[in-house]
């Protein structure tokens, strides 16, 4: 079973790490079903006969061996949907022998909880009955066992994590330098000092298309693009962050451009590059755009922790910035939009309570791989209009909001009307953000059990556990894939952005261009 295909490519490592805990869980069913049945039959559990070990091995081995050509092949499969070429057969040679460490592990984890149960249970029946001390014994174990793994065990590591991840902080990128113009933070005049930004600050402010750049794709003179940037050492808190932000906003002219763009960053304070030289590209560098970091932690652990965080920032800072962009004269107001991608999606949704909200109070919203706890996101899907898939939804008929799965080739549903602010969700059908969920444990998803997105195996179904092991084991290799698949968003913004937009004077051909620029970029 572990060797169905997911929504990734998998390599040796990681086939061979689903492989044993998939065989552990196999394991642990059919300790529970024997044990069932003992009491059931009331007896007592017997040796295993020559025969039944000598079945079990040849069946195991043959089904092995059967089940891990499958495997290969479905990878080929998947490898040949994204484009992938890279292809370690030393890794998946060993594949099966990570898989027997692993299960070994978790077995031999098992067996000494239960063996710690027995011991307490044996001390206990000195003092209080069988059957007590018994309940009394798995109590005190699953209890110290939940405290040891999200106390001592993942506080520990985020502790260190993030120990680790703050003194990264102080650096910077080689060729990153500090700005000599006043339209950004850290810059001549900037109310907030270079060296506060952080290492993804500093990358955000000291990279970025230049205004020759900018003039060599539209053939017009254009404007430098103003960049504002709070880090966590620029100020106390995520309000305070906000606050500072946007004065600096204001001091650097960004209330006086056409567009402005409130970006919510990801884990560690990345602002995604393509999505921002996309929006400068495209509106002649006459913009702004401002963020504020709120974690010193990678996105793959932000996800799981910071998540209060995201959610503190993203509304925080938008409502920043909105309440002084409202006090503005009507016709004197720049265009206000809000972007994320990935966790920054879903701190960018924070500030809105629905569509409406979203329209009344912005000219329109990109959102990039929303997580699937993402509120809005999940409002907008889980009430799609009847007849439309998970993976591609249509909502409210897409007066609003609209989804696409690839925005170069079209953004559904065609032919109908897309008035006032726009808010736009790019999502693949293989992004395991977008799909993740604990639900996958114990019940079957629409993206599933629907036909499948264009990158996704057919042969792809959905199994108790094994299906959840699966796309968790996706989620460190979502981006080690080529642009337009897994967590990969590059490109794809060039189009979205102009859907959500709409800039006068720019032709297909003018896409085509920037698509290829913006592909450089990572």
């Amino acid at each position: 079973m572990s060797f169905t295909p997911s929504l990734l490519p998998r390599g040796g490592i990681v086939q061979g790490v689903v492989c044993g805990i998939t065989a552990a869980i196999g394991y642990g069913l059919g300790v529970l079903a024997a044990w069932v049945w003992r009491a059931f039959a009331d007896r007592d559990a017997r040796h295993p006969r020559r025969w039944a070990w000598l079945t079990f091995f040849i069946s195991g081995a043959v089904l092995y061996v059967v089940s891990f050509g499958l495997g290969q092949y479905w990878q080929y499969e998947i490898r040949q949907l994204m484009g992938v070429t890279e292809y370690n057969i030393p890794l998946v040679v060993a594949s099966p022998f990570i898989a027997a460490l692993v299960f070994g592990l978790l077995l031999l984890i098992g067996r000494g909880l239960h063996g710690l149960y027995r011991w307490l249970a044996r001390l206990l029946n000195h003092w209080i009955g069988q059957r007590a001390a018994k309940a009394v014994g798995w109590v005190l174990v699953v209890g110290v066992t939940y405290l040891v793994v999200s106390g001592l065990l993942l506080q520990g590591f985020v502790n260190v994590m993030n120990y680790a991840y703050s003194l990264r902080d102080t650096t910077t990128a080689e060729g990153v330098h500090q700005p000599t113009t006043s339209l950004r933070s850290g810059g001549p005049g900037s109310l907030i000092p270079w060296d506060t930004l952080g290492y993804q600050g500093r990358n955000f402010i000291g990279k970025g298309p230049a205004v020759s750049d900018i003039e060599k794709f539209t053939g017009h003179p254009a404007m430098e693009p103003i960049r504002i940037y709070a880090g966590l050492a620029s100020a106390s808190g995520a309000e305070s962050q906000a606050e500072l932000a946007v004065r600096d906003l204001q001091r650097a002219g960004g209330f006086q451009r056409k567009e402005l763009v409130v970006v919510t960053t990801t884990g560690s304070g990345w602002v995604d590059p393509a999505l921002v030289d996309s929006f400068e590209y495209l509106s002649g560098g006459d913009c702004a755009t401002v963020a504020i970091q709120y974690s010193y932690l990678p996105s793959w652990i932000s996800y799981l922790v910071d998540q209060s965080k995201a959610l503190a920032a993203g509304r925080a800072l938008f409502d920043a910035v909105y309440g002084a962009w409202v006090k503005l004269p009507a016709d004197h107001r720049p265009r206000l939009y809000v972007a994320g991608e990935s966790l920054g999606s879903f701190g960018g949704e924070a500030a809105f309570t629905g569509e409406n909200d979203l329209a009344n109070r912005t000219d329109g919203a990109l959102f990039a791989g929303p997580p699937n706890f993402n509120a809005l996101f999940r409002q907008f899907s889980d009430n799609r209009d009847p007849g439309s898939p998970e993976v591609q939804p249509i909502y409210q008929n897409g007066r609003i909001v609209r989804f696409a799965n690839d925005a170069t080739t079209g953004i559904p549903p065609e032919g109908q009307p897309w008035e006032g602010s726009r808010i736009l969700y790019m999502l693949h059908p293989s992004d395991p953000i977008v799909w993740w969920s604990p639900h996958l444990i114990f019940s079957e998803p629409d993206w599933i059990s629907e036909p499948p997105g264009k990158d996704v195996l057919k042969t792809m179904f959905w199994m108790p556990f094994i299906t959840f092991w699966q796309v968790t084991a996706d989620l460190p290799f979502s981006t080690g894939v080529p642009d337009g698949h897994g967590h990969r968003y590059s490109a794809e913004y060039v189009d979205g952005w102009n859907a959500v937009m709409r800039p006068a004077g720019i032709s297909s051909q003018d896409l085509t261009s920037l698509r290829k620029i913006i592909s450089e970029v990572r």
